[in-house]
């Protein structure tokens, strides 16, 4: 059988964002995309390119493995 390598991308957007008393727009207009970008970003809906995830941890001054987690689907069969 073979095994699924494909992940998934966890973000802490909402969080950073919101302790930085920010809004979605102005967190967009900050690193240059629309404040939908923002949105889907942090429902989980849009996982960001690398370059963009850099800029949004570059932004808040911080590592981007801080905001952005890689998850790893495990095959339920392999248990």
């Amino acid at each position: 059988m073979k095994k699924d390598k494909d992940g998934s991308i966890s973000n802490k957007v909402y969080e950073y964002r919101v302790l930085a008393k920010m809004s979605q727009k102005d967190l967009a207009d900050q690193i240059g995309v629309s404040k939908q970008t923002i949105f889907i970003m942090e429902k989980g809906n849009y996982t960001p390119s690398l370059l963009l995830a850099f800029r949004i941890a570059d932004f808040f001054e911080t590592d981007i493995t801080n905001i952005f987690t890689y998850i790893k689907r495990t095959d339920d069969n392999d248990l």
